[in-house]
């Protein structure tokens, strides 16, 4: 893609953060009173919830998915499944939600999207996070991945098979790099607290992206959420812009439904692109007129966040 290209591509996208069972038809109404282009959701749809899947997929907005750890919560470990509600030699709850997002899921997959310019490429699906490769044995057993650094080669496939040369990132969680204090957006917020919780297959996919020239405006994934568990003193830092001038976004803000004097607030992250490059990232709360009630500005491309060392 020429210079000229990447400058083109403007358009308004909403990253749905970690949904646990918190879909009502009125969220897509907001979002087509929102006059969002794309929407992005990380995944966390709920315990294998399908039928919250299947309205996602009925959304006639374009858009990108990945799965979360909870989207595979009966099928993933031995003590889920001996929790699953259904008959697990009959049903396969994993299997029906993927077949109802279709090419919308880019798990260890990409999507091109002609009209901006822009490929939308996954990361690894069902991810736990950390270092440590927690549900493992689903994505051998799905996508025949048996390592991180297979894992890695599997979203980097993906980049190399984009159709464009701007890349957006979506994964359920972030990658590894992002600061290893419990507050930092895939920071470990349980005890012992602090640590590095991001994916290393993703940050290293990412870095290979990089290295092959391709443009990132945004990697955004959800996964831990904004609300820390070991304080309520202060919240999870949502943004990370790096040297290269690539936004990082953790869309996770759970409960992303909440009431406030009798009335339903609804959240989205709004990230605007303008010339290829993320301009400005807010937080905002729909009420039941479809009206923004809130609105929390993350980053301004005019003030960018500080990031401490």
């Amino acid at each position: 893609m020429t210079s000229q290209e990447t400058q083109s591509i403007n358009l308004k996208i909403a990253v749905v953060g970690d949904i646990h069972d918190q879909w009502e038809v009125k969220d897509g109404v907001a979002l087509k009173h929102l006059g969002v282009d794309l929407v992005l959701f990380v995944g966390d749809f709920g315990n294998e919830s399908v039928e919250v899947v299947r309205a996602i997929a009925s959304l006639d907005i374009p858009k990108a998915a990945v799965m979360g750890n909870h989207d595979a919560w009966y099928t993933a470990t031995e003590w889920g499944r001996k929790k699953a509600p259904y008959d697990r030699s009959k049903e396969d709850w994993v299997q029906d939600q993927l077949d109802l997002l279709g090419s919308s899921h880019v798990g260890y997959g990409k999507l091109d999207f002609p009209a901006w310019n822009l490929t939308v490429v996954g990361g690894r699906p069902f991810t736990w996070g950390g270092p440590e490769w927690k549900f493992a044995e689903i994505c051998k057993e799905r996508y025949g991945v048996t390592s991180l650094e297979e894992s890695a080669d599997r979203i980097f496939k993906a980049v190399k098979s984009a159709a464009y040369e701007t890349i957006i990132f979506l994964g359920h969680n972030g990658p590894s790099g992002l600061g290893d204090r419990p507050e930092d957006p895939c920071g470990k917020d349980w005890h012992p607290i602090g640590g590095d919780f991001g994916d290393p297959d993703l940050g290293e996919a990412i870095s290979q992206a990089l290295t092959a020239g391709k443009t990132i405006p945004l990697v955004t994934f959800g996964h831990m959420h904004r609300d820390l568990r070991h304080t309520k003193k202060v919240q999870r830092k949502p943004i990370f812009r790096s040297p290269e001038g690539t936004i990082y976004l953790n869309a996770a803000s759970v409960p992303r439904i909440v009431e406030d004097g009798g009335e339903k607030l609804r959240n989205f992250s709004i990230v605007t692109v303008e010339a290829g490059v993320v301009s400005q990232v807010s937080l905002v709360w729909v009420g039941n007129d479809f009206q923004v009630a809130k609105e929390e500005i993350l980053y301004e491309r005019s003030h960018p966040v500080v990031q401490s060392a």
